[in-house]
């Protein structure tokens, strides 16, 4: 709840996309106090490996968002 009463869910869509905006900058701002729980960091370590065993994999961003346009429109 807000210091005047108002709960998060009765912002208009425009204000809860600037809140979270907001909430990341601040969370992105200091990212060593956010913890990384050990199934992340196994996670993160699969992901590593497969990187190197098979590096042609891997897109570009550019090609993942014409990809994604090309299936959704955009």
């Amino acid at each position: 709840m807000t210091s005047d009463g108002q709960s998060v869910f009765d912002l208009s869509p425009a204000e809860k996309l600037q809140l979270v905006e907001d909430l990341w900058e601040d969370l992105a701002a200091t990212p060593e106090a956010i913890p990384v729980h050990d199934w992340q960091k196994a996670e993160l370590a699969r992901r590593r490996t497969n990187l190197q065993r098979q590096p042609a994999a891997v897109l570009a961003w550019e090609e993942v968002q014409r990809r994604v346009r090309a299936r959704h429109g955009g």
